[in-house]
């Protein structure tokens, strides 16, 4: 099967459905170095652009993730959207490390390349994103302080990375 492009202003996709439900892949590097990992922390919207903005992508990483390493080197990586029966790949993507193996082969996945990035071939849609702004999750503006003995326990805080989504691709 291959993939077709279609207008980002024509994709319109639920956030909450995106990251709390599907848990994208989010995937970055070249052919020489490359990893994908689960998420299912992010936002979907449109931010700093005319008429109704650019429409956007908000993704989260720990510095202690391989793939944190392979963004900081790139200035886009993509957001491959796998089938409901994809759900045991999504797990395993999400509980191993590239570092450590072949993660995307073991889970049964095939790396692609486009646009200085890598994304998975069995995704039903792709987003292809450029980075547009980064900064760290800091523990002093944190409002309701709960949060960090909850989510980060270890101090382990994310990067946060805004992107433009530059192309959509779906499967034919």
């Amino acid at each position: 099967m291959s993939f077709k492009e279609i207008k980002v202003e024509d994709f319109n996709f639920d956030g909450y459905s995106l990251f709390g439900k599907r848990w994208p892949l989010l995937g970055a590097g070249t052919p020489s170095k490359y990893n994908a990992m689960t998420i299912s922390w992010g936002q979907y919207g449109s931010l700093w652009g005319h008429m109704g903005g650019e429409k956007t992508v908000v993704v989260y990483v720990r510095p202690t993730r391989f793939t944190h390493d392979i963004i900081e080197e790139s200035d886009y990586f993509s957001l491959s959207i796998l089938p409901e029966k994809s759900r045991d790949a999504l797990m395993y993507m999400g509980s191993h490390s590239g570092r450590d193996e072949d993660k995307i082969k073991k889970a049964g996945l095939t790396p692609c390349f486009i646009s200085n990035t890598m994304y998975i071939e069995e995704a039903e849609v792709v987003l292809i994103c450029q980075k547009l702004y980064k900064d760290q999750i800091k523990e002093e503006n944190f409002i309701d302080k709960s949060i960090i003995d909850e989510q980060y326990p270890r101090r382990d805080f994310h990067t946060v990375y805004i992107a433009k989504i530059e192309k959509v691709l779906v499967k034919e």
